[in-house]
């Protein structure tokens, strides 16, 4: 009886060990249309080309909202002409507009822009953590023209979560930049 006892204890522990099962490391998989670009002809002082799956609100002084409804994401562009010796101030609030981010950023790293064929100078702020803000921007022709974009998400932020997203529309950005040109 004592064996029969231990073989169907034995029975019981070999069967009951749960089998170890290597799971595949998950990843998240977001998948956005390709990028095909337009050239946008506001009644503006400027053109340049946008994101086709991007929806434009134009408001007031040729302040422009790049909507992107998938992403939940909007980019504000603001538009100042430049005045007598104002552009100093202009560059100062851009910079500060951007730095004000660091409490919660963890890194902002600085590309430039010199266009000196067509008179487009700036910078593109690229900001990492989670700031309200992941990319900042300015170009200016120096003498007229004075163009500011700041990216916000519909959201509070998580910079992991949004990456995929922020990755997507930096690069609008930076097409923006390039392909921004003045009109008289």
């Amino acid at each position: 009886m004592r064996f029969l006892i231990i073989i169907l204890f034995s029975f019981f522990m070999i069967n009951c060990a749960d089998e170890t099962v290597v799971k595949p490391a998950a990843k998240l998989s977001l998948e956005y249309p390709l990028q095909s670009y337009s050239r946008l002809r506001l009644d503006c002082p400027f053109s340049f080309a946008k994101n086709d799956v991007a929806f434009i609100e134009q408001k007031t002084n040729c302040g422009i909202n790049i909507r992107y409804p998938k992403m939940k994401a909007t980019l504000y562009l603001t538009y100042q002409r430049i005045k007598e010796d104002n552009l100093k101030a202009l560059l100062l609030d851009a910079q500060k507009l951007t730095y004000d981010h660091t409490v919660k950023a963890n890194e902002i790293f600085e590309q430039p822009r010199v266009d000196s064929i067509n008179n487009v100078y700036g910078m593109f702020y690229i900001i990492n953590g989670n700031a309200a803000t992941q990319s900042q921007f300015y170009v200016t022709d120096s003498l007229n023209h004075f163009v500011t974009g700041s990216l916000y998400f519909e959201m509070k932020p998580n910079f992991d979560s949004i990456y995929p997203a922020v990755v997507y529309l930096r690069d609008d950005i930076r097409r923006i930049m390039e392909t921004i040109s003045w009109e008289e």
